[in-house]
């Protein structure tokens, strides 16, 4: 072979075989994979936010048709499109099918018999494409259109998405749920149907949290439960009912299992309001049930849960369990976890019952006569006795402060049944005065129904977090995805048209004397740049640093992350800034993320300059105060 030749020969050798390790990924869905209504689609659209999450060990397909259907007999069928060919022959690694908005048009519902099949059938067809790649269904997002003859929220909720989790169930598919991620974020569907490049980001969030799940392997719990089982569906997931120690009793397992087995234990209410459970289980969570209904916590309650942990631990779960605890289920989680410390890992407690002369006590002669009376069998009381119970909850918050795990409350402030001033409200002042962990979400206008949060994301990420699980994406590099004109930006600029205008601007001056760096708050300083329209500081800043070779490189709605993107695909260590100034984290805040996670996606930052910029001093400023009033955000700063 010519000497000459051989270089090229084993570069495209080598590109060719890192090219092939690259975990293929096809999104296969209608307008909303493909982008439709997204400003930069091909820049914006989840797939590609995705692909720059996921970076270059990654290669993320977009494989979306507007207007497709899952039907095969639907107006415009995904089977008759260039694109599912492609998809097919793409042999990928990991499929993620979102379909199904279309078929909830009036002139698709006739067929919806056959739809369970449509979609095993697609499901078969990529099964056996060569790869037997891992299947992820995703249900549907909202429609908040008021046209029943259009894409219709209320078939998709009714009709399309039980159908897609018996298909999830029927065939072992993986199953997301982004219907209940957008309920609360009408804002982002900006016709009421699509998402807009922000809500993409929160779709290719969620399945950058998909791809990254770390898997236990090989486990199955059904395999190690010896009790005789009736095996159905939980929301397209299977669900074990068995009876032990004379208690019905239920385990659903995940898809795939999350490394340290860990699990759900819900108290009472099973299936009420369950989409926090939904959420964990597509998260490798287990959620597991011993009905110990009416017991009230007491003794005879804590005997059997105990039993019933030994069985968990028996079938290898994590030594921690989550507890989730419903109105009355309060105080059987919170009793539990006085009599067995160390075995919670933390509690989310939703209306909960802390005092029993508060429910049913306080409402024994307003339908809870009942329960009043059993509460006085079960703990061998008088009616004295009763009224002065002092061994609830309530009673013993500053011992249950001391066990150390966190708390989170979600209440309705004005919940006549179990009223929060008896209950959350002077526990929550017990448990922070003992130096005890407790959040509380405050539902200003709900009564004791319903429960939970429509969208599950905050109860989801408390639990993420307080176990170890949750994905710190204030830290993994991703470009920015503002695109409103409310940021400040000329014409129809997106974030993208000011990332590139920075980069021109910094290399024209290049080496910088400063440069400032950061999000909405440096953005208006302005600079030099050319695509802003006001640059209110720019004067102040110019009258100090105009002796100086100074930049702004503010952009508005920036995140830690997105400045980390910035600092790796931009021309910041080409600028040479003697000293950059970074004021980053505060629209952190908006994603929920907490003060750790924040500062870590800063040290990220700093970590990354120290590294590739050596030269340059760094000067960290912020994040500044925000807001009128005093928030909880400015108590995180």
């Amino acid at each position: 072979m010519n000497k000459s030749i051989l270089p090229i020969f084993l570069f495209i050798l080598l590109w060719t075989s890192l090219s092939a390790q690259k975990i293929k990924i096809a999104c296969v869905g209608n307008s909303i994979t493909y982008g439709a209504g997204v400003v930069n689609r091909e820049k914006n659209a989840y797939p590609a936010q995705l692909q720059a999450m996921l970076g270059n060990n990654y290669q993320v397909m977009n494989f979306g048709v507007s207007g497709t259907t899952l039907l095969k007999k639907g107006n415009n069928p995904y089977w008759n499109t260039t694109a599912y060919k492609k998809a097919l022959e793409s042999k990928p690694d990991i499929v993620f099918i979102k379909l199904g908005t279309n078929d909830s048009k009036l002139i698709n519902r006739s067929f919806y018999n056959e739809f369970e099949s449509d979609y095993k059938e697609l499901i078969r067809s990529f099964s056996e494409s060569g790869n037997r790649p891992r299947i992820v269904l995703l249900l549907p997002i909202p429609s908040f259109l008021a046209d029943s003859n259009s894409i219709y929220g209320p078939v998709i909720k009714q009709q399309i998405i039980p159908r897609i989790k018996a298909v999830a169930y029927q065939t072992k598919s993986e199953i997301i749920d982004l219907y209940s991620l957008f309920l609360d974020q009408s804002d982002l569907l900006p016709d009421k149907i699509h998402p807009s490049s922000l809500g993409a980001t929160i779709i290719a969030k969620r399945l950058y949290e998909a791809v990254k799940l770390n898997e236990k392997g090989a486990y199955d719990i059904f395999s190690l439960l010896k009790e005789d089982k009736k095996i159905s569906s939980f929301n397209g997931f299977e669900c074990a009912d068995f009876t032990f120690s004379g208690r019905a009793c239920k385990v659903v397992k995940p898809k795939v299992t999350a490394i340290g087995k860990p699990w759900v234990w819900r108290a009472r209410f099973w299936g009420h309001e369950s989409q926090t459970d939904v959420s964990l289980l597509e998260r490798g969570f287990h959620v597991v049930y011993c009905d110990v209904a009416e017991l009230f916590g007491n003794t005879e309650a804590i005997n059997l849960w105990n039993k019933f942990y030994n069985l968990m631990q028996q079938c290898g779960l994590s030594k921690k369990a989550v507890l989730e605890g419903m109105s009355r289920g309060g105080v059987y989680i919170y009793n539990w976890a006085l009599a067995n410390p160390g075995k919670a890992a933390c509690i989310y407690a939703d209306a909960p019952v802390l005092d029993l002369k508060s429910w049913p006590g306080g409402q024994k002669n307003a339908g809870a006569r009942e329960p009043w009376e059993d509460f006085k069998k079960d703990y061998n009381l008088s009616e004295e006795q009763a009224i002065n119970f002092k061994n609830s909850p309530l009673d013993r918050a500053k011992e249950i402060a001391k066990l150390g795990f966190p708390m989170l409350h979600v209440v309705g402030d004005v919940d006549d049944v179990v009223p929060i001033a008896e209950n959350t409200t002077p526990f929550e002042q017990q448990v922070l005065v003992a130096g005890g962990n407790i959040q509380v979400i405050h539902k200003p206008t709900v009564n004791h129904h319903p429960h939970s949060l429509p969208n599950p994301t905050p109860i989801t990420n408390f639990i993420l977090h307080a176990t170890g699980y949750k994905v710190n994406f204030a830290k993994i590099p991703a470009p920015g995805a503002e695109y409103r004109s409310g940021a400040g930006w000329t014409g129809k600029d997106d974030w993208w048209a000011q990332f590139d205008n920075i980069d021109s601007v910094m290399m024209l001056k290049a080496p910088l004397d400063v440069l400032f760096l950061g999000n909405s708050i440096t953005q208006g300083t302005g600079g030099h740049r050319t695509r802003l329209l006001y640059r209110p500081g720019f004067d102040a800043f110019n009258q100090v640093f105009g002796n100086f070779k100074w930049e702004s490189a503010g952009i508005a709605g920036d995140r830690t992350q997105n400045v980390l993107w910035r600092l790796q695909n931009g021309a910041y260590a080409k600028a040479r800034p003697k000293v950059m100034v970074l004021t980053i984290g505060v629209n952190n805040f908006i994603d929920n993320d907490d003060a750790d996670e924040i500062a870590s996606g800063i040290l990220s930052i700093v970590n990354w300059v120290n590294i590739n910029m050596p030269a340059t001093k760094l000067v960290l400023t912020g994040p500044l105060p925000t807001g009128i009033k005093k928030p909880k955000r400015e108590e995180k700063i």
